[in-house]
């Protein structure tokens, strides 16, 4: 019989740039957690009415390809998932209010930012909200 996958902890990425959103995932797939991507906001709050639940962090740039941009997406997702952790990144400085919980990550940020706090998030996902020591 075979052995069952245990269950990995899963990200959505909403980044419109292919070559960012391409590296993040690979980021996060080789620390072994499990990406849903997309280029708009609007397919991300499909997944997010599908899947919040089952999220343990949503990274996305503030502009975005369609009508919607990462601000208002953090305040969806807050909405469908308070608990999973929030990134909003940007090239440029924000001048919107973020939901609260919701970090803002100034580019360039540094790749190793992002596996680190996908574990972080992956860690008090699994341990009742704790932060990690």
């Amino acid at each position: 019989m075979g052995q069952s996958k245990p269950h990995r902890a899963t990200a959505l990425i909403v980044e419109d740039d292919p070559m960012q959103r391409n590296m993040i995932c690979l980021l996060l797939e080789e620390s072994e957690v499990d990406v849903i991507e997309c280029e708009s906001a609007e397919a991300a709050e499909l997944v997010l009415e599908r899947a919040a639940g089952n999220l343990v962090l949503m990274m996305t740039d503030v502009q975005l390809a369609g009508n919607m941009d990462g601000v208002e997406l953090a305040h969806i997702a807050r909405k469908y998932n308070p608990e999973m952790g929030v990134i909003v990144t940007s090239g440029k400085p924000l001048y919107q209010e973020l939901p609260d919980g919701v970090q803002f990550w100034a580019k360039p940020w540094a790749p190793l930012d992002v596996i680190r706090e996908a574990e972080r998030m992956v860690y008090a996902r699994e341990h009742g909200g704790e932060p990690r020591p």
